[in-house]
């Protein structure tokens, strides 16, 4: 009996009609397979606008603080430059464009770029009394993601999940933004917090640490201190010893901090809000035009790397609503979270151990989402401050505070100080006028708070089938398209003055994370 097989099925006799059919067929499956992964799967998708920045960017500039050195990126405004160089919308020009203004400011030691001028279509700025060529500088791309479409035909959306979805107002446009709340929930947005039938959000953790937006990283700090052009003309270290404290803050080099006293007492440094930046709900690719009309962000972190001597101890103090809470670790490997109140009166609220050692270990401390979180090294401890409006305190309307508390020998590197994300109020789910969603209604909000167009503030109901509308500030469950799930190519870079940007910038790559 003659044994058959699959190519003697399909073959023809001629060598080269069987090479032909074969890689036509390759080519038709390859095909079939991509359309079934792009409708079903995954799809790709340019992000258009800045909405969700710093978690994914809109077209940018990517700049370099030209004092102290800190990168970060600046929105490159469509209205602006439709005016002024007639490109239109949702269009990345593909030749280098002048910053016009109102100029970037650093978002860690807050220093303003020159401001740009226009003449004659020429760019230039102002220096010294000096007119000189205004730098040119690549426009960036928006973040191009992969989106995992239909899964929410399947699995409910949960909180936190980055979602692209149809615009209720416009449903042949596609939005991208963060779910807040979904059917059932009641959503109030209190002090820059999300509250869910009447108690607070907490996000996850690595929901958390993507949020957290820098204050002052002591690593970056400028060149020429002594140049204006800073908030308040010159520069100066925000940290300032209290009184009687005795820390260094140009212990081997001005990144270090370094204490060495055995007097037993606690030396304290305090921020200073008047001379660096403030703790305003202001972001570095915003128009900084708009920063001080921004509110106060009372959810604060610290961390650095420390190093312990024998009998010393390190703490930081974050205030919340007049009310001040402590972090601290001693050489013996106690680990304490502290309440001080106003009266100086204190409590120890947790308590754990850690291993004592002299090896430098990363310490961090935090207040948000009305928790507070201690950690060194691999070891954390946690005390919940309570999940209702008023249990963290009810003095709102008072700025926080930041200091760094030590005793005998402590030695501090890499020190940064962070803030929450802060959501700002808008038309509606606020703590006067709670929103409640009923079944396949979705509650969506930009983390570019300021500059995001989302359900807080869409002043027109959505439209439906039939000639029906969903109520103002809804996603409906049926314009949900998927879910974010991985920035693939986060802009471009150029090859010298090559318009095609095809080489992908690494260090932007990343998972966007969700709800647990």
């Amino acid at each position: 009996m003659t044994k058959t097989t699959d190519a003697n099925l399909i073959s023809s006799g001629n060598a080269k009609v069987d090479g032909f059919y074969h890689t036509l067929e390759w080519l038709i499956t390859a095909f079939a397979g991509t359309l079934v992964f792009i409708f079903f799967l995954m799809q790709v998708y340019r992000i258009p606008t800045g909405s969700m920045a710093e978690t994914l960017r809109g077209a940018h500039f990517r700049l370099r603080c030209q004092q102290c050195g800190y990168r970060y990126d600046y929105d490159f405004s469509q209205q602006a430059y439709k005016q002024l160089f007639g490109i239109p919308e949702n269009v990345t020009p593909n030749k280098d464009m002048p910053i016009v203004p109102p100029s970037p400011h650093c978002p860690n030691c807050g220093f303003a770029e020159p401001p740009v001028k226009l003449h004659a279509g020429q760019a230039y700025i102002e220096r010294g009394g000096k007119v000189l060529p205004g730098a040119l500088r690549t426009v960036f791309k928006g973040d191009q993601i992969f989106v995992l479409k239909c899964i929410y035909q399947f699995f409910e959306p949960k909180r936190w999940d980055v979602v692209v979805f149809k615009n209720p107002v416009e449903p042949k446009i596609n939005y991208i933004k963060r779910l807040i709340a979904s059917p059932g929930e009641t959503v109030q947005i209190i002090d820059g917090d999300i509250y869910i039938n009447g108690h607070i959000a907490r996000k996850p953790d690595k929901v958390q640490d993507e949020l957290w937006m820098v204050v002052y990283d002591n690593d970056y700090q400028p060149a020429a201190p002594q140049e204006r052009g800073f908030h308040n003309g010159t520069w100066r270290q925000p940290y300032e010893n209290r009184p009687g404290s005795r820390w260094q803050t140009n212990a081997d080099g001005p990144s270090v901090f370094a204490l060495d006293d055995r007097s037993g007492q606690v030396s304290r440094l305090r921020y200073n809000t008047a001379v660096g930046n403030d703790f305003r709900a202001t972001y570095g690719y915003n128009d900084p035009d708009k920063h001080k009309y921004m509110p106060i962000c009372s959810d604060l972190m610290v961390r650095c790397d420390l190093s312990l001597g024998t009998d010393s101890a390190f703490g930081v103090r974050l205030s919340k609503y007049n009310i001040a809470y402590e972090g601290w670790v001693y050489a013996d490997g106690r680990m304490a979270i502290v309440r001080v109140m106003t009266d100086g009166q204190s409590e120890t609220l947790a308590e754990a151990k850690t291993s004592p050692t002299a090896d430098v270990r990363r310490f961090q401390f935090s207040n948000a989402d009305h928790l507070l979180r201690l950690t060194v090294g691999d070891k954390r401890l946690e005390y919940d401050l309570g999940t209702k409006p008023d249990d963290a305190g009810l003095e709102r309307q008072i700025p926080p505070t930041v200091e760094l508390a030590g005793s005998g020998a402590v030695r501090l590197r890499h020190i940064g100080l962070f803030r929450d994300i802060h959501y700002l109020d808008g038309r509606r789910a606020t703590e006067q006028e709670p929103l409640t969603l009923t079944a396949g209604q979705y509650f969506v909000c930009g983390d570019n708070s300021p500059f995001s167009y989302d359900s807080r503030l869409w002043d027109r109901p959505g439209l439906a089938n039939r000639r029906a509308q969903y109520p103002a500030g809804i996603v409906p469950h049926d314009y949900l398209v998927g879910k974010a799930v991985f920035v693939h190519w986060p802009g471009g870079w150029r090859m010298r003055n090559e318009p095609l940007r095809w080489i992908p910038a690494p260090d932007g790559m990343k998972f966007i994370y969700g709800g647990k």
